[in-house]
């Protein structure tokens, strides 16, 4: 009787141990994850997600202050137009119905980024002449955005591009029928614009039957736009 009373306590001291170190551990790791979780962000442990920052017109980065931003996608062959953004704001695409085939062109005042004007002209069955006065027509100081809309070229001049090239373009002499092309210039710069980007239409290259595949640029444009 002795012997199994002493038994029963060596098992109720085995017991007790083997809950305490069960509890001790259990603290433990309760006091572990809650250092953990005071260590982590809260868009992992808690309720709140962090979003991702967003710049205006969806740019990588924020522009510098006294600094327009801005993004232009070519027209995609001749189904999609082109879209243009600035400061946060859409100044030309499809869903606004103000683009069309040809070269579409927005002005923009260089110290306010205020949008002044967009219009776009035929450069496939149109007639240059209207495009011609439109260029002249620029005041100085104004920001000239461009894109390509399947077929931007083909009715355009030694006249046509010569003012276009004197609005900051590197390229204008070269393009060609169903080229795309994207170029932010100003009038009255005084060097040729960082802003252009061109591909040649190219059966062997194009991503579309007929069409190079789509542009796209994105920047910051000084206030009164010096380059």
């Amino acid at each position: 009787m002795i012997r199994t009373a002493g038994l029963l306590k060596l098992v109720a001291l085995v017991t007790a141990f083997f809950l305490a170190v069960f509890l001790t551990f259990q603290l433990l790791e309760i006091n572990m994850d809650f250092k953990l979780g005071n260590m982590m962000p809260k868009s992992v442990t808690g309720n709140l997600v962090t979003k991702p920052v967003r710049h205006k017109c969806g740019l990588l980065k924020s522009c510098p202050n006294a600094h327009f931003a801005f993004k232009i996608v070519s027209g995609a062959a001749s189904v999609v137009g082109p879209r243009m953004c600035l400061e946060d704001k859409i100044v030309m695409s499809g869903v606004k119905n103000n683009v069309g085939r040809g070269i579409n062109i927005a002005l923009v005042d260089g110290k306010t980024g205020q949008t002044t004007n967009t219009a776009f002209f035929d450069m496939w069955a149109g007639d240059v002449a209207p495009f011609i006065k439109f260029l002249k027509d620029i005041k100085e100081g104004t920001i000239v955005m461009m894109a390509s809309f399947d077929d931007a070229a083909t009715k355009l001049n030694d006249e046509a591009r010569t003012l276009i090239a004197e609005l900051g373009s590197s390229v204008i002499s070269s393009l060609g029928f169903r080229d795309n092309w994207i170029f932010v210039g100003g009038k009255g710069i005084k060097t040729k614009s960082p802003f252009e980007q061109y591909i040649k239409n190219n059966p062997d290259s194009n991503k579309f039957d007929g069409w190079p595949e789509v542009l796209e640029m994105e920047g910051c444009i000084p206030q009164k736009y010096e380059m």
